[in-house]
């Protein structure tokens, strides 16, 4: 049977250990050459496929490719686009097809969250469609944390860990303060709909007291006067209050209360600032001085910090993809299977990209308090064990060594370029 290249492209917001996916799914490949052949990437993900603008892994040495196990960003670029349906754009379709025919490319793998494993899926659909034989296989990532059926997802333990270090080492900075000067600090963290990261931050509460004091979810509807009824307690009591908000916090009538007004490539509200407003509110209803903070890219690229779980399952999960490929599966996302929590053990499952993508897994109304601004014991139980391990990158006059990688480019084929509208 004659073999046939791959196309690998990373999509989305991009984590601290998306390359070790990519590093898991490409040594893998090189490690099967009898079955394999070349991992062509994608530059700037589906846009590189559509433009043919693709990248020859080839060219790598083993060494590189082995340094992007610790290496945070997309090594190959990333991008929000979104594919319509193939009734809608029938033109991107066919794109595709003469890019994958001129370069031989009989294997397709894009490494994202939900909108991307929706990508995999279109295109593992255009086989039987447009009579193209192509193996489409998913790999998860995502800081969010809410692809369905995988456990967790590759990208969020790490963030998870920041967040909550990052939550207990400000705290700490605001109780030195509080008796004098700063009474509140406001953490801001990433998290559309789903408040996985914000309930990260709730681990840095070991003891009574301990901050976080409020955590505000995207599933839990803001209510004023409670929030600045539970401020004015939590100064009272501690002298300080410090706060973690999901960017997606909404109003009792659905309103984002950070909204800017536009939207992003896949069509979402485009969140503003959430810190500011709140630390304002608290000011001028309360008249406590207040400091606030947005993680923002910090927390998605700290792999200074990475949890060695969250590395280990993003190498592992690639490795999958590739394996899973080779054995004739399609349309499917390997996943993470939890078989216990203490000791915490886990293994790689599968599921049908079918019934992944556009899916968003919520926080259970378990995981959170009654009262809305904790996480409970359950919760704990699940997050604690995502956060576990150090993986230090190598560290050279003080700095972390990450790899550049050539990127050199394959030669075009098609003499018809293809415009893409970002």
């Amino acid at each position: 049977m004659k073999k046939r290249n791959a196309f690998y492209a990373q999509s989305g917001g991009v984590t601290a250990v998306i390359n070790a996916s990519a590093c898991g799914l490409i040594e893998t490949a090189r490690k099967h050459k009898d079955k394999m052949g070349k991992v062509y990437a994608g530059r700037n993900g589906i846009i590189g496929a559509l433009t043919e603008d693709l990248i020859d892994t080839s060219k790598e040495s083993a060494s590189a490719i082995a340094k992007l196990r610790h290496t945070p960003g997309g090594a190959f670029g990333s991008c929000r686009y979104k594919l319509k349906s193939l009734d809608e754009n029938r033109a991107e379709y066919e794109r595709l097809i003469d890019v994958f025919q001129a370069h031989d490319i009989g294997y397709f793998f894009y490494n994202g969250g939900g909108d991307s494993q929706d990508t995999a899926y279109k295109i593992s659909q255009i086989g039987e469609l447009l009579d193209y034989p192509i193996t489409c296989i998913g790999i998860p990532k995502t800081i969010d944390n809410d692809l369905p059926i995988t456990d967790n997802c590759p990208g969020f333990g790490s963030v998870a860990k920041y967040v909550a270090v990052s939550t207990k080492e400000a705290a700490l900075d605001v109780r030195s303060m509080s008796k004098s000067s700063t009474k509140i600090f406001v953490m801001e963290v990433m998290g559309r709909h789903a408040g996985w990261i914000a309930a990260a931050g709730g681990l840095a509460a070991q003891e009574e007291g301990d901050a976080p004091h409020i955590i505000l979810f995207p599933e839990i509807a803001f209510n004023e006067k409670k929030f600045l009824s539970r401020v004015k307690q939590s100064v009272k009591r501690y002298g300080y209050c410090v706060i973690v908000a999901s960017e997606g916090v909404r109003d009792e009538s659905g309103r984002f209360l950070a909204e800017a007004g536009s939207k992003d490539a896949f069509g979402h509200a485009q969140l503003g600032g959430l810190a500011p407003v709140l630390a304002e509110l608290i000011k001028q209803q309360l008249g406590y001085k207040y400091h606030w903070a947005v993680a923002d890219y910090l927390q998605r690229a700290a792999r200074h910090i990475a949890s060695k779980n969250d590395v280990a399952q993003a190498y592992a999960l690639g490795k999958a993809a590739m394996e899973l490929a080779l054995k004739g599966k399609n349309a499917v996302m390997p996943t993470i299977v939890r078989k216990s929590d203490k000791p915490y053990r886990w293994s790689i499952g599968s599921a049908l990209l079918a019934d992944v993508a556009n899916v968003e897994k919520m926080m259970p109304r378990n995981f959170i308090s009654r009262n809305g601004f904790e996480i409970t014991d359950t919760c704990r139980t699940y997050l604690e064990p995502l956060i576990q391990g150090e993986d230090y990158p190598p560290y050279r006059k003080g700095l972390p060594q990450y790899v550049t990688l050539k990127n050199i480019a394959v030669p075009k084929k098609l003499k018809k370029r293809f415009k893409v509208s970002l």
